[in-house]
């Protein structure tokens, strides 16, 4: 199993933390730009945000602070690393908090954040689903929050927004204690995140979404990513591209591996992408099973393509990748293709909102980018 293609991003330091750690203020005394990054597609989304301000001359990097609160799997947390250095590349200066990793540490950071998000005038989310930040969320005194992109849940979120609903991830059946537990937080937040007379509220993404009213919407293209990396290098044959709806409960996993072994036979693919939640045993089963060479990216797909080398037809399930990649490889001549999940492969446990969901995401990309189609190979389920 390979930990990067051929041209990734070479290993690079961990997360400097304890040198990250002072805010940058205003001549008011009050910070200016304040952003909560969970995820390296969220910290790669806010710099194509913070590329598309400086481009307009609305954003200076010293009025911004990037607070990166990693999540505890291996593989996100390295290219959250990776990202990070990026990120600083760009001048942005950024404190790795840890909410996560003890007992103590979501009140850890909690009582350090609380007087950033008193102070910050404009509030930056990468994920609006998520609990913890949702928690925060009653703390800042912004009148301006920004949603930058977090893929194909962003489609959710305005969604979600529009009809006046809580922020309920679309995987999750919303039944349990738990999210019974915690649906106040979440009516809360979707109140603070819906645009009002004292209350600015912009959308930057690259998901095909109507903006709810009041919220501004500004069209993610992508363009710091294809002006920093790239063109890359164009191989002959397909590369197959993972999903973790296994990992989230929603397709039972001899569907997937079947679904995967019959695209990889009829499109000649070789290597497969894996996506950063997916299991060790499962990929380890697929390569057995299928011979493909497992990819393990240090940088998200977007970057990983951009820099190449990558295959001339790139097979996916749908996910964010079959709206972002065609922007990222605009001009390559590399065809992206989706594959639509058949009702049958979805588990008992799966949302009901599963499988319209992600036949959304298939027909708006095919509608929007014309990507083809890839006909459902035959699975069997357990």
């Amino acid at each position: 199993m390979t930990g990067s293609p051929a041209g990734g991003a070479a290993a690079v330091p961990g997360p400097r933390a304890a040198g990250d750690q002072g805010a940058v203020a205003d001549g008011g005394g009050g910070l200016r730009t304040l952003a909560l990054i969970e995820s390296p597609v969220q910290l790669l989304n806010l710099l194509e945000w913070v590329h598309a301000q400086r481009t307009a001359g609305a954003l200076s990097v010293a009025d911004c602070t990037v607070v990166v609160l990693p999540p505890r799997d291996p593989m996100s947390r390295g290219q959250l690393r990776r990202m990070a250095e990026l990120a600083r590349d760009e001048g942005l200066a950024l404190r790795w908090c840890e909410p996560r990793t003890a007992t103590a540490g979501p009140v850890r950071t909690l009582a350090g954040l609380t007087p950033l998000l008193l102070r910050a005038k404009r509030l930056v989310l990468g994920d609006p689903f998520s609990r913890f930040v949702q928690t925060l969320l009653p703390l800042t005194r912004a009148r301006d929050l920004v949603v930058i992109d977090d893929g194909t849940a962003t489609m959710e979120f305005v969604a979600l927004i529009a009809d006046g609903q809580r922020l309920v991830r679309w995987h999750r059946a919303g039944r349990g204690l738990r999210d019974a537990a915690f649906a106040a937080v979440a009516a809360n937040a979707r109140r603070r995140l819906t645009a009002g007379p004292n209350r600015r509220v912009e959308l930057f993404s690259s998901m095909p979404v109507t903006p709810p009213p009041g919220t501004r919407l500004h069209v993610n293209h992508l363009a710091w990513t294809r002006a920093r990396f790239g063109p890359p290098a164009v191989r002959r044959g397909a590369d197959l591209i993972g999903t973790s709806l296994v990992e989230t409960g929603v397709v039972e996993p001899d569907a997937y591996l079947a679904a995967v072994r019959g695209i990889a036979a009829a499109h000649g693919a070789t290597r497969y992408f894996a996506h950063r939640r997916e299991r060790e045993d499962k990929l380890r089963r697929l390569s057995a099973e299928t011979g493909l060479e497992i990819v393990r990216p240090d940088l998200p797909l977007e970057l990983v393509a951009r820099r190449g080398p990558i295959g001339a037809r790139l097979l996916s399930f749908p996910s964010t990748v079959v709206h972002t990649l065609p922007l990222a490889l605009d001009g390559t001549g590399v065809e992206v293709a989706v594959c639509e999940v058949d009702p049958t492969w979805l588990t008992s446990g799966a949302s009901p909102r599963a499988h319209g969901f992600l036949s959304g995401i298939t027909s708006a990309a095919r509608s929007r980018h014309g990507l083809g189609a890839i006909r459902n190979p035959v699975a069997v389920t357990s």
